[in-house]
């Protein structure tokens, strides 16, 4: 390898194993989402069981992405990211073992999904603790490693899905989850060559004295910042009012019209449309600032909910659905942008387990809300009680001077 070959591998080094990292693991995620309930309807026909595999695999992320950030500044980043990929490998080869061995029940299902899910957050937070330093190692601006690493996670999830469906098809159920495991195994020895600034143990004098106390610390620090602060509460308000639409209500519209094929082709709209929304936010950053495009996503999206509670045509859906993806597809990376501006370096994993915390919360939250509703009022009001406040909030934001400082020129601590 020529000296030239040598600097250049330093530079973007860090970038592309970041980036494969958290390919893997995701990708691993996605499978995981489409093959869970397929297994426990395989197995008992019931949906209500596998909606308690879901929720299994749901709501310990309530509380381990709260914690997750602690972890990872008080182990470090790169080691968190590695046992936390080590013990989700772990779990998903687990249910392909006791499968074959003494036979999976629906509660066995659900407690192994919980462990693998309680994981994820620890490895989430502690890849996105890395950009900063992996964004200085490779000469690029925040935006646009943001803007790389938000795409690259949402095709994670885009193509997740559809390898699993293939998957369940060719070699069955259980065997996809020796896949899944493959995925986050790949990680970890993505994370095991990468070598980055602060990546490894925290000095002893900056590290939460335990993860209680810790958790704390990132969550006062989150609420006394004015900006993230903000940011945290818009973002749990949109996905709570949101999430219901694409996992509660549109699934008993098309349901109810006896075409399934017809959701997934508004799922598959959403999801381009947010890898594209993401990738163009890089070029368009130094050209546009990031207060316009906070508020016209969120606006945007909600214009676009109110549209689509009108339920109109499949074609008309299908346009809103691409439409809102490619608004809201710049919001992660601006969400990354105010974190990793206004955290201090050693507590930048707290303060992104914190937000990220946030926006675990508020889908079941949703959900409550979305659940009575349609069986009180049906699938079109309950879609404008839900789109209207989204529309109202991403008014609101252009009201909010806060979000001004998104703009301000901050140096990376």
């Amino acid at each position: 390898m020529t000296a030239t070959e040598t600097a250049v591998t330093r530079r973007f080094g860090p970038l592309i194993l970041l980036n494969l990292a958290t390919l893997f693991s995701s990708t691993g995620n996605g499978i995981a989402i489409v093959v869970l309930p397929w297994l426990v309807l395989e197995r008992t026909g019931r949906a209500s069981d596998a909606a308690i595999v879901a929720g299994a695999a749901t709501l310990p992320l309530l509380v381990s992405s709260l914690f997750a950030g602690t972890f990872v500044d008080l182990f470090g980043r790169r080691r968190t990211s590695m046992i936390s990929d080590c013990l989700s490998a772990l779990s998903a080869a687990a249910i392909p073992v006791i499968a074959n061995t003494t036979g999976l029940t629906v509660t066995v299902l659900a407690v192994l999904a919980a462990i693998g899910a309680a994981f994820d957050p620890a490895g989430i937070a502690a890849r996105e603790s890395m950009l900063p330093a992996a964004t200085k190692s490779a000469g690029w601006s925040l935006d646009r490693m943001n803007s790389l690493y938000e795409a690259n996670y949402n095709v994670a999830y885009l193509v997740g899905p559809g390898i699993g469906g293939v998957l369940i098809a060719t070699v069955g159920a259980v065997n996809t989850l020796w896949v899944t495991a493959v995925g986050f195994v790949l990680s970890v020895v993505t994370i095991a060559f990468l070598r980055l600034e602060n990546a490894g143990r925290p000095d002893t004098s900056t590290r939460p004295t335990s993860i209680w106390h810790g958790t704390l610390e990132g969550l006062k620090f989150v609420w006394h910042n004015r900006l993230l602060r903000t940011i945290a509460l818009v973002d749990m308000a949109v996905v709570a009012l949101y999430m219901p639409v694409e996992s509660v209500v549109f699934p008993v519209y098309f349901t109810e019209l006896d075409k399934p094929a017809q959701l997934g082709s508004v799922l598959m709209a959403l999801s381009i449309g947010g890898v594209v929304g993401a990738l163009a936010y890089g070029p368009l950053a130094p050209f546009v600032s990031r207060r316009t495009l906070m508020v016209v996503a969120v606006t945007v999206l909600g214009a676009a909910m109110v549209a689509m509670a009108f339920l109109p045509p499949l074609w008309a859906i299908l346009a809103l659905a691409l439409l809102q993806g490619l608004v809201f597809g710049p919001v992660g990376p601006i969400a990354n942008y105010a974190m990793q501006t206004r955290s201090p370096e050693h507590m930048r994993g707290r303060v992104t387990g914190v937000m990220t915390s946030t926006a675990y919360a508020a889908g079941p939250l949703g959900y409550l809300l979305a659940g009575p509703l349609l069986d009180k009022w049906g699938i079109q009001p309950t879609f404008f009680v839900l789109a209207i406040p989204v529309l109202i909030i991403g008014l609101a934001c252009f009201a909010l001077p806060v979000l001004k400082e998104l703009d301000d020129k901050v140096p990376v601590s």
